[in-house]
């Protein structure tokens, strides 16, 4: 596997996945089915969900990843889902704004770690805007697509657009059943290869897939039945090589048919409880 200069940078979600920042479930994660607002499923399993987290760990660092853990603990139990409070682009990074009420602490617990570890900040969202990281998609290193969401505004899509440059593109995500089970735009795509993603399609924007038919990307459909158990929420750790959450055999078995790699791992606890798959508990930190 070829070897990359660069400390950090990820502005691909598909490029080989060097380093990468997740967060274990902490006694705020077992306490998350106590405040309704959070959106857990059922009262939490604290110790398979750290059972689970460690089998992610183990996952990544044999496709040969190396794995960092945050280390910090606080009253939010969505802390665990580190994809969303910030984007790490080639640049630098770039702490976000969730909508989310209690992930509002959330991108300044990154930031210090990103700091501590000589990442600089690229900018942030300010003022009225809110963004989440579920929100955002690179389709090209060059080409960022932002979902606008009852947790991204208009607002702060523009505001990343402007901080991250070149081809930005914004897509409203449908409403669906409203913020109580809320669709994120990779709640609705995940990229597999340059070549290929996993889409649902009932709820994927009609701008999005005119776009995907523009690039000539394949798309692998999720079933129905498999879109509340996280079919549709794929890491892929190089391209064709990806680590899905166990339980979805009719999406497992287009991607194999369509020649990608799947590892899958249980994820019920610390992924479906709380509406968070693999790519949700991950932060890339560099790729490529």
């Amino acid at each position: 596997m070829p070897t990359t200069d660069r400390a950090y940078g990820a502005q691909s979600m598909t490029a080989p996945l060097r380093e990468v920042l997740v967060k274990s479930p902490g006694p705020a994660f077992g306490r998350a089915f106590d405040d309704p607002a959070v959106g857990f499923l059922r009262p939490v399993d604290l110790e398979g969900a750290r059972r689970e987290h460690d089998g992610l760990v183990t996952a990544l660092e044999g496709l040969g990843a190396r794995v960092h853990e945050l280390g910090a603990e606080t009253d939010d139990p969505d802390l665990v889902y580190v994809f969303d409070p910030m984007v790490i682009a080639d640049g630098g990074a770039i702490p976000l704004a969730p909508g989310k009420p209690n992930r509002r602490g959330e991108p300044a617990v990154l930031e210090a770690w990103t700091s501590a570890h000589g990442i600089p900040t690229l900018g942030r969202i300010t003022g009225r805007g809110t963004v989440e990281g579920g929100d955002t998609l690179w389709l090209r290193p060059d080409l960022l697509c932002i979902g606008r969401t009852l947790r991204t505004n208009h607002e702060g899509a523009r505001q990343l657009g402007a901080i991250a440059g070149g081809d930005v593109r914004i897509f409203d995500v449908p409403y669906w059943k409203g913020a109580a089970e809320l669709v994120h735009l990779l709640s609705v795509i995940s990229p597999l290869a340059d070549d290929a993603a996993v889409v649902f399609l009932p709820l994927l924007p009609a701008g999005l897939y005119e776009l995907l038919c523009d690039l000539g990307i394949r798309m692998i459909e999720v079933p129905e039945e498999e879109y509340p158990t996280l079919g549709c929420n794929v890491l892929a750790v190089r391209p064709g090589v990806v680590v899905v959450a166990d339980g979805n055999p009719v999406t497992r078995r287009r991607m194999e048919a369509a020649g990608v790699e799947v590892h899958a791992i249980p994820l019920r606890e610390v992924g479906e409880n709380g509406s968070g798959g693999v790519t949700c508990l991950t932060r890339p930190v560099l790729r490529g």
